[in-house]
């Protein structure tokens, strides 16, 4: 919490323009936050050293890259060890498929969010989960999505 206390409503505005844009030129920020460029880049400068921008990459089209099916699996396990554990996130992330993984309190162990080209693809990745040695695997096929963005509310 310390980090948020150290951030200024200044830089939750450059935060919230890199979010939608990363790819914005620094003189355009800078002149629309009423900054100078070299002022601009020292604080994203700052932002990047105590961690609070971790990255910056590119986000890719899904369905212009053939990977039009997104699948969330929940997994159910009988092994709460750590040598499963080491186990399972092996094999999670050999999987290029799967975009996300979350270990989960209650019913639920693990939710896992994986794209793949379509319902045969997502069998391939389901024969390589199941190596994970599995209690219970379910998946949920996405039809529709109504809302998806990368953007933290700041």
């Amino acid at each position: 919490m310390t980090q948020i206390k150290i951030i200024d409503a200044l830089d939750r505005k450059i935060l919230r323009a890199l979010q939608r844009d990363s790819d914005e030129p620094i003189a355009d920020l800078a002149a629309r936050l009423g900054l100078s460029r070299s002022a601009c880049s020292r604080r994203i400068a700052r932002l990047a050293e105590i961690g609070v921008i971790e990255r910056s990459v590119a986000l890719l089209s899904q369905s212009k890259l053939g990977l039009g099916l997104t699948v969330f699996v929940t997994i159910k396990t009988n092994q709460h060890n750590a040598a499963w554990s080491r186990q399972f996130q092996s094999v999670v992330e050999q999987l290029p498929g799967v975009l996300e993984v979350h270990r989960l309190g209650g019913e639920i162990d693990y939710l896992l969010k994986a794209v793949v080209p379509d319902m045969p693809g997502y069998d391939a990745l389901y024969q390589q989960l199941i190596k994970a040695d599995l209690y219970d695997v379910s998946a949920s096929f996405v039809m529709e999505t109504m809302k998806h963005t990368t953007e933290l509310p700041l």
